[in-house]
């Protein structure tokens, strides 16, 4: 575990370049958070933060979230209009300050119903940023037979 009780995140070649582990913080007054230094090192000095369905707050570096965007340029209008209105409306770029903070819009700590504590979790290609008591509720809701019927489901 690292010092802000998050698992390591790094296991060589094999992850470089993924978002790994879980992290507690907390959301000062002026609604900054710590982003933590294992996290902190791919994510260069700009990035962008939007709301989730899940009710969360997700963070891209430029390149990732260039790339989701593209991908959603792609698509059909017609079926991308809803999509893009939710998480483009959203949107807010933020660059990461000398201590390693990043400031989060009021609206998105509203709709994520981020107060004091948050947990900063690794989600391979992006950063998820949950209200502690609303992750721990969601991860207890996530039961191994389930994700193991989605695995099995997608071919693994």
């Amino acid at each position: 575990m690292d010092k802000s009780g998050g698992m390591c995140c790094h296991f060589g070649d094999l992850t470089k370049d993924m978002f790994l582990g879980e992290y507690t913080h907390s959301l000062d007054a002026k609604k900054r958070i710590i982003l933590p230094s294992r996290l902190r090192d791919e994510l260069g000095s700009r990035v962008v933060l939007t709301k989730s369905v899940d009710r969360c707050v997700t963070l891209y570096t430029e390149e990732k979230w260039a790339e989701f965007c593209a991908r959603l340029d792609k698509l059909p209008d017609i079926e991308t209009r809803r999509v893009k209105r939710f998480l483009f409306s959203a949107a807010f770029e933020t660059e990461i300050d000398s201590q390693g903070r990043i400031l989060i819009a009021p609206k998105l700590c509203e709709y994520a119903g981020l107060e004091k504590n948050v947990t900063i979790i690794g989600v391979g290609d992006h950063i998820e940023i949950w209200g502690s008591d609303a992750w721990a509720g969601e991860s207890r809701g996530e039961k191994a037979d389930d994700i193991a019927d989605i695995l099995i489901g997608l071919g693994f």
